[in-house]
């Protein structure tokens, strides 16, 4: 049986208010808050989010398939390379800022975690795979540099960063270590 059109409309209503208010306040906003930015009662957020970790997860998980599905857009871009090293800096700036989300949504339910980082994460290396295999092709890049490489390179970054203005800073570096031009003799 479909849902119902209200309940659709309902649960969007407070996917965006969490992420509004998420951002705003971090991951412990107050749940009514939530529920009065998205115009409903507190009985529909707990009926579409039992809990507060189900809401984290559902924004996160959203957030994560919107970085993904900014990565598939890229793939129609003409310079390859370009859409890599774009991609990569949205990666960047999505794990310096969105990594509180991703663990309060999951710290509760460890046995859900391993699940959900691994589906996220291979999400995630689906669609890096997909931009550096078309990069590759166009020579511009090191033949050395794997998925896995970038990959962790990349978070290794935006972790290490004081914000995400300095994860972009160091993914540029990692880019420009990328290119085949800046390959070490």
């Amino acid at each position: 049986m479909a849902p119902r059109a209200d309940g659709v409309k309902n649960a969007a209503l407070l996917l965006a208010a969490a992420r509004e208010l998420f951002e705003e306040h971090g991951p412990d906003a107050a749940l009514d808050q939530i529920a009065r930015r998205a115009g409903v009662g507190n009985a529909t957020l707990y009926r579409h989010f039992p809990t507060r970790a189900d809401l984290l997860i559902a924004v996160y998980e959203d957030d994560v398939a919107a970085l993904c599905a900014k990565g598939e857009s890229l793939l129609s871009e003409p310079s390859a390379t370009e859409a890599l090293f774009a991609w990569l800096d949205l990666l960047a700036t999505h794990i310096a800022t969105k990594r509180a989300l991703a663990f309060t949504g999951t710290e509760r339910r460890p046995e859900h975690r391993t699940a959900l980082f691994d589906r996220w994460h291979d999400s995630i290396r689906a669609t890096a795979e997909r931009l550096l295999d078309r990069a590759r092709d166009t020579d511009a890049l090191r033949p050395d540099f794997t998925v896995g490489d970038i990959l962790t390179l990349t978070s290794a970054a935006a972790s290490a960063a004081t914000d995400a203005d300095h994860a972009l800073h160091l993914v540029r570096i990692i880019c420009h270590g990328m290119e085949a031009d800046g390959q070490a003799q």
